[in-house]
């Protein structure tokens, strides 16, 4: 690997906390370099499709188009004339000693910093179901991506199921498109997502849209469900088999479904980075603790959903405090942060009203049957996990030796969360208590080839 010299401030991610976190360094005379996995800046919600796509900003963003618009100018711009660095289609694998190793096409190579900005962003957060394994199931996020990168559904007859906003909208979005949604299946009951409401009065707006884009889902929609299992065949998925709100069985016939239950933070980078972590009951999994401006400590700095589930909306606020905090610790003239601070904080009380309306599903895959994967990498089920408790107790580091959980390709992201929940359930204790999975290095699965082109 070659050691190539750096400048003073490094960021990972290039969605909105990214992008402004970048503009705000420009805009005070610093050069950063961006990593980011995607080919363009936009992250994930305000992700650009290919050359040549047909579908227009209003098509693929809806309401948000003009912001869309405008985050991206917002970094092509100072790219182009040369203003900052950006390391497209690259992937940051590791952290060490102020050093990071990035996986790109022309393999690995080390760029150090003195300052570091993570904004990772956030993925799906997935319970297990039973059938999951199964071909043709997918996270919502992964739908989303396929409809707004390639505008294509990922099957004929589409269900979806989890719970949170982000079910409503790729629904709708599916909708809109065309596809023959056959269902939207969400865990959380009515009386539960009333209990947010006043929370969620925080950014009324938001709220109201968030309401139209169900009524566009009409009869589809589904509050209350339990979820039985998922049918498949060799081909993969057939049917989804729940009950309603009034604990009548369902069958709907399907070739393909999507699950996600909101957010889970990105926070592997921040953890070889040496960040500290507390646990959060409100979203039930650890979050990497700063200070209200981002800072982490030893020079790292932190924005986005991958320490505050906040958003696009707040990832942008986040990533403009973060750099602001960062050119202050470098000496630099820094921009006030009091109005920036302050909507910070109407957000995060929207986002508690979120996380109160549409819980993690804690008590479904604590009752999931001994039979049913937890981790589909290692194709561990519930049985193994709880069985591992009962041999070597219940830390969750321990857990993952004995039964393999979570030491698959996506490292714990699908699975880490729903086998805490059953080792806490087994051993009679909170999920806090269990511990959460070490970060470790790669944090993507790289090829061997990689580190040979670099050599």
């Amino acid at each position: 690997m070659s050691e190539t010299s750096s400048p003073r401030v490094v960021i990972v991610g290039a969605g909105p906390a990214g992008i402004r976190a970048a503009a705000t360094l420009v805009e005070a005379g610093v050069h950063p370099v961006v990593i980011d996995e995607g080919h363009c800046a936009g992250g994930q919600v305000y992700r650009r499709p290919p050359a040549g796509f047909i579908r227009t900003a209003k098509q693929l963003y809806g309401s948000e188009a003009a912001k869309a618009r405008a985050l991206h100018a917002l970094f092509d711009r100072p790219a182009k004339d040369g203003q900052l660095t950006h390391c497209a289609a690259s992937s940051v694998i590791a952290v060490q000693e102020g050093r990071l190793h990035v996986l790109g096409e022309g393999g690995v190579q080390v760029i150090s910093y003195d300052r570091l900005i993570l904004a990772t962003g956030a993925s799906d957060r997935v319970a297990p179901v039973l059938g999951w394994q199964s071909a043709g199931v997918y996270s919502l996020g992964a739908a989303q991506i396929a409809l707004k990168a390639q505008g294509v559904a990922l099957g004929r007859r589409v269900v979806l199921m989890g719970s949170g906003p982000l079910l409503t909208l790729v629904g709708a979005q599916l909708v809109k498109a065309g596809a023959d949604v056959a269902a939207v299946l969400d865990t959380s009951p009515w009386h539960r997502q009333m209990r947010g409401l006043w929370r969620l009065a925080a950014r009324p707006f938001v709220a109201l849209r968030g309401l139209a884009l169900r009524a566009r889902l009409g009869g589809r929609y589904h509050a209350g469900v339990t979820l039985e299992r998922i049918e498949a065949d060799g081909q993969g998925v057939t049917a989804m088999r729940w009950r309603d709100a009034g604990g009548r069985e369902r069958l709907t016939p399907c070739d393909m479904i999507g699950m996600g239950w909101h957010l889970r933070a990105e926070t592997h980078l921040a953890d070889l980075a040496g960040c500290v972590f507390t646990y959060d009951e409100h979203w039930r999994q650890w979050l990497p603790k700063t200070d209200q401006m981002g800072r982490a400590g030893n020079g790292v700095y932190l924005a986005g959903d991958g320490v505050r589930l906040l958003g696009a909306d707040g990832a942008e606020i986040a990533g403009r405090l973060a750099a602001a905090a960062c050119l202050a610790d470098l000496g630099h003239p820094a921009p006030s942060a009091c109005a920036d601070l302050r909507k910070l904080a109407r957000l995060e009380r929207f986002a508690r009203g979120l996380a109160r309306a549409f819980p993690w599903p804690a008590a479904m895959v604590r009752a999931l049957p001994n039979e049913a994967i937890v981790c589909r990498c290692e194709n561990v089920t519930a049985g193994n996990v709880r069985q591992s408790v009962d041999f070597g107790g219940s830390e969750a580091n321990r857990i993952k030796s004995l039964s393999r959980v979570g030491m698959g390709r996506c490292q714990g992201r699908y699975c880490q969360l729903a086998a805490v929940e059953l080792v806490a359930a087994q051993a009679g204790c909170m999920p806090d208590a269990v511990g959460r999975f070490r970060g470790q290095a790669p944090v993507r699965p790289a090829p061997i080839g990689a580190f040979l082109r670099s050599g």
